[in-house]
């Protein structure tokens, strides 16, 4: 049971309840593994503060909040978290070659405060953490933890990322942390889309990832990035950073624009010219990064990017850098909480660069590992038909991967023909007997058209996961009554110029089923009139009659 709190605990309990507390094992005892059963008597999860009745208005001003607190009002929330910040934590991760090389060196790892992309052989790196030291610590604690942070503005565990702190960075400083509040994006029960369109499913979810500062998931990754950065710009590692650079097909720039901007930081993202929508181009502009419009495609910036990086003191920030995949995984543990630690049977993943899936995977098992729950979800990756390696590379059975010229897809955040984490996204899905699916053009467009009918307004990424489901619903693979989450990675804003063609039915081969355009009428009652009742004839009641009075002109 949760021993009650002291009358006498401060500001100061009160912002530790957030931050681990430096609970031990019992002396001499050993360090049980995550399966194992635990003696709960050394632990005693976070307190809470005691539960009161309701108080009425005429109580009293003075009586409701007489048990507040309130930091001095020239003190910051960053500034009341060094003040008030706990004993340091015993948790740790690092670098490792991922996947570890058969005739590599085994002990090959590398802190996390190195400036390193790739192992000895080439290879990519996979950030590990010290489970063992996790494991001493049961799921349900880690639960009770992540739950009494949801929706504080403690710094920094009022973040979706930053709330499970020990799980991403555990060793950063809170005073190093550049976070925008990222993350605790809604899960939208897509109600009316899975009983009218896909056969009656009443358990299909959308998780909103898109719904965030810079507008795409990719704020999750950026935050631990860049929190990492701005560790090694400052005493005492002090190393001679000058900017951060990536390459990208809008969101990744977005974001990494934002978050430089937020702590000064100067950032540099190479694009490829008249491939990204406006909306994504001005974002990076608008927050003063060096924009440099190239004349290829996302594979060519990404090569150049990285000769770049090789010989200037620039900081890498795409997925190769897998810092990011640990602010990413979080949106899967924050998964698992909004279904109050039950886990999904399938979760629908959109695919380009592919370190999401992974990243996604990493976060499912890691809470499986430590016992926060006793299974992962079944992965599906979803690409575009026009970039679609990894398809092809899953219709071979994993035995023939070839990398392609993407070609033009309306999903361009995903038009990526030579992904970087190929290697990262087999794993996940030989781990979770993952399916890999394709959107055509037209799919895609409509599978989007008909979300928004639905009530969303998804961006032609996730119309590529939601296309997706249609077929595996109509394969029998995915049933009815299976938990369904579909990764919603971007905000539709992003995107309106594609809906804007497909409701004005302004695409070449493409039927466009769904669309709603607009309707010339004429400025006057009669042809008003004539236009709706046509248009609500079979919508309406048979037999209305819109009175005359609350339709006639003033």
């Amino acid at each position: 049971r949760r021993q009650a709190p002291s009358p006498h605990h401060g500001d100061a309990h009160r912002h530790h309840l957030l931050s681990l507390p430096p609970l031990r094992p019992p002396p001499h005892s050993h360090h049980p593994s995550a399966n194992q059963r635990f003696d709960r008597s050394h632990l005693r999860l976070p307190p809470r503060a005691a539960a009161h009745r309701t108080r009425c208005a005429t109580e009293g001003a003075s009586a409701s909040t007489a048990t507040k607190h309130r930091r001095p009002a020239e003190e910051n929330i960053r500034e009341e978290a060094a003040r008030l910040r706990g004993p340091a934590t015993t948790f740790s991760a690092w670098y490792e070659p991922f996947p570890p090389a058969s005739d590599g060196d085994p002990n090959e790892r590398y802190s996390l405060d190195e400036v390193v992309y790739r192992s000895t052989s080439g290879g990519l790196l996979d950030v590990r953490h010290d489970m063992d030291a996790l494991a001493r610590f049961p799921g349900s604690y880690w639960r009770d933890l992540f739950d009494s942070r949801v929706g504080r503005t403690t710094w920094p565990y009022g973040s979706g990322v930053w709330s499970k702190k020990e799980f991403v960075l555990p060793e950063i400083d809170s005073d190093h942390i550049v976070s925008l509040f990222e993350g605790n994006s809604n899960l939208f029960w897509a109600e009316r889309l899975g009983r009218e369109h896909l056969g009656g499913m009443n358990d299909l979810w959308v998780k909103q990832c898109g719904i965030s500062h810079t507008g795409s998931f990719k704020d999750l990754g950026m935050t631990a990035l860049v929190s990492q950065v701005n560790r090694l710009r400052r005493a005492p590692l002090s190393r001679p950073i000058n900017g951060v650079g990536c390459a990208s097909t809008g969101d990744t720039s977005a974001a990494l624009s934002a978050y430089c901007a937020a702590a000064g930081i100067p950032a540099i993202v190479f694009l490829p010219a008249d491939r990204i929508s406006l909306q994504q181009l001005i974002q990076p502009i608008a927050n003063g990064a060096t924009v440099l419009s190239l004349d290829t495609d996302f594979d060519g910036c990404m090569r150049l990017i990285r000769e770049v990086t090789a010989e200037l003191p620039i900081y890498l920030a795409n997925s190769l850098n897998s810092l990011r995949l640990e602010g990413q995984k979080t949106a899967a543990i924050e998964i698992l909480q909004q279904f109050n630690w039950q886990v999904p049977d399938w979760v629908i993943i959109p695919g380009g660069n592919l370190g999401n899936i992974y990243a996604f995977y990493k976060g499912f098992e890691m809470c499986r590992a430590l016992g926060l729950v006793d299974r992962v979800p079944r992965l599906v990756c979803a690409q575009a038909a026009n970039a679609n390696p990894l398809y092809r590379y899953f219709k071979s059975g994993y035995t023939d991967f070839q990398s392609l010229v993407a070609g033009t897809t309306f999903a361009s955040a995903i038009q990526i023909g030579d992904p970087v984490s190929i290697d990262r996204a087999v794993v996940a899905l030989k781990a979770t007997d993952g399916i890999v699916e394709e959107a055509t053009e037209e799919e895609l467009m409509d599978a989007t058209a008909l979300a928004d009918l639905t009530g969303m307004f998804a961006c032609p990424h996730t119309g590529v996961a939601l296309a997706a489901l249609f077929k595996l619903r109509d394969q029998g693979i995915i049933g009815t009554n299976d938990r369904t989450v579909v990764v919603s990675t971007a905000h539709g804003l992003k995107f309106t110029q594609s809906k804007i063609d497909y409701h004005d039915k302004n695409i070449k081969d493409m039927l466009c089923q769904y669309a709603n355009p607009p309707i010339s009428v004429k400025p006057d009652f009669g042809s008003v009139m004539d236009v709706l009742q046509k248009k609500l004839n079979g919508c309406a009641p048979v037999g209305i009659n819109f009175p005359s009075e609350s339709l006639a002109p003033n």
